[in-house]
């Protein structure tokens, strides 16, 4: 069966497309069944597998400095962010479009705008109609952890078997600079008792989801100079209370958001800061690095929002036979499996071919490269139509992801190719430190400029899986011989 063409998305994976080194592989085998097809539980999952959030939960019962709600709002794309808020009903009629629509969707998580816990009824009766209409869609739901030992029962009776919960800190004092106030048995509390009870809750909740065996991510929003140095030992203390994967996450602090942390000028982490912090944590437990911090309205592949597509009006107008839409999901997600384990047989056939590298006296030095990918775990989008890259390091071990990077668009025809120079040169900022770009074409100008920035651009593994392709140049760059490198290029922002 041929697959369906999918969107802008893109994704990447440390264990790539087939994985020279399976982040989960220490899991059970129960375990990794369940997250196979989940994109944002694994990294190799995402470059073939969609999700959707359902924006059904607008309050909130904690207050964070670097979180501002907005609702109608087509703009921004970060979490709290939604155009449309939902009832549990016109959830479900839209989750089962979308779902017959892009059948390559797997997930539905509800992640806000504001707390889904914080509004029970509007979250568990979304779940309840999506497990009797939908049984085939993993469910899943993002909690800040104030409510969540109270709710972990229900959570469970719905098969709810992936919970994320955002911890940035297990110290109260930490706590108190993030948190302005929670609200807690009716009454807002502030300031350092208010982190208490708010970590004593998140703890406890962790504790209980383990115990039921419910897979849980945790998220950690890396803020400089205010938890940065903690999340080492918040790393170790999930871990130790069941947690399976961690996800430092860079903050969002442009001031246009409207957060308390962007307007008191709190900058965001540099890349080289994300992604030191992610690999000391990663000692510790599976480390996330694919996570985009999408909407909270979020469809499609991650990387990308087809939010547009599925509005309510454009929803009510669709028939949807969700039977034979069930049908058509299962033929497609099998093609997909079988693409995927065609790639990590081709892919693994190339690493052990490069891992001969290792037998030399002094291995050659890693090599960081940057990819342009559509998604399915290919080198398929032209470098003009990137909106980000992913970034990867190359070495005589494996190949290994590192992160994405987001930049402009470099073309979209018409009157906006005037701008394409200033747009090519943030493209260049944002992949500094990278010494070969690879995509699927590439226009003469923006050739020469990267040569010029010493980033050798490469069009010649045009939909090739992307570890194979990576591991065929960083040999051929070995058997040229690779010279010393000195890092003078300026940092790129995480969180531009």
């Amino acid at each position: 069966m041929e697959l369906p063409v999918i969107g802008q998305a893109s994704g990447c994976s440390s264990s790539g497309c087939g994985g020279s080194s399976d982040q989960l592989a220490h899991l059970p085998a129960h375990i990794r069944e369940k997250v196979h097809n989940h994109p944002c539980y694994s990294e190799e999952a995402h470059h073939h597998y969609a999700r959707m959030h359902a924006a059904v939960a607008p309050a909130c019962n904690i207050q964070c400095h670097y979180c501002n709600r907005k609702y109608d709002c087509a703009n921004e794309s970060r979490p709290g962010v939604v155009s449309e808020l939902l009832t549990p009903d016109q959830a479900v009629r839209k989750i089962l479009a979308v779902a017959a629509n892009i059948p390559q969707m797997t997930v539905l998580g509800i992640a806000g705008p504001g707390d889904p816990l914080a509004n029970p009824e509007r979250t568990f009766e979304t779940f309840r109609q999506l497990s009797e209409k939908a049984p085939d869609i993993k469910l899943c739901v993002s909690t800040n952890g104030l409510a969540l030992p109270g709710l972990v029962e229900r959570l469970c009776e719905y098969n709810i078997d992936h919970v994320t919960i955002t911890i940035n800190c297990i110290d109260p004092e930490v706590g108190a600079k993030i948190y302005p106030w929670i609200f807690w048995n009716n009454r807002r509390v502030k300031g350092r008792k208010a982190a208490e009870i708010l970590i004593e809750q998140q703890q406890k909740g962790l504790e209980m989801l383990s115990a039921r065996g419910v897979l849980v991510k945790v998220n950690s929003v890396m803020i400089p100079g205010v938890n940065d140095h903690h999340l080492e030992a918040v790393s170790k203390a999930v871990k130790a209370r069941g947690a399976f994967l961690h996800n430092v996450m860079p903050l969002i602090a442009e001031p246009g958001h409207g957060t308390f942390f962007g307007l008191m000028g709190q900058r965001g982490p540099t890349h080289d800061e994300l992604q030191t912090l992610q690999d000391k944590c990663a000692g510790d437990m599976a480390m996330m690095r694919h996570c985009r911090q999408c909407r909270a309205d979020a469809v499609g592949m991650l990387g990308e929002d087809r939010g547009g597509d599925f509005t309510l009006d454009k929803v009510e107008a669709m028939e949807i036979d969700y039977a034979a839409a069930m049908q058509r999901r299962a033929e497609v997600q099998a093609a997909i499996e079988a693409n995927r384990e065609a790639q990590r047989k081709k892919t693994g056939e190339t690493l052990v071919a490069l891992s001969s590298l290792k037998r030399q006296k002094k291995g050659p030095r890693p090599v960081l490269m940057a990819v342009a990918t559509s998604g399915g775990g290919i080198i398929n989008q032209h470098f003009g139509h990137a909106r980000e890259f992913l970034i990867y390091e190359a070495s005589s071990t494996d190949v290994r992801f590192i992160g994405h990077r987001k930049t402009d668009l470099y073309c979209t025809g018409g009157d906006s190719c005037g701008e394409a120079e200033t747009k090519l040169q943030k493209t260049l900022r944002a992949l500094a430190g990278c010494e070969a770009v690879l995509c699927a074409k590439i226009g003469f100008e923006p050739w020469e400029q990267l040569e010029r920035a010493g980033i050798q651009p490469n069009g010649e593994h045009a939909m090739e899986p992307i570890e194979e392709a990576l591991a065929a140049v960083y040999a051929e760059m070995v058997a040229k011989g690779l010279p010393e490198r000195e890092m003078t290029a300026v940092p790129y922002r995480a969180s531009a």
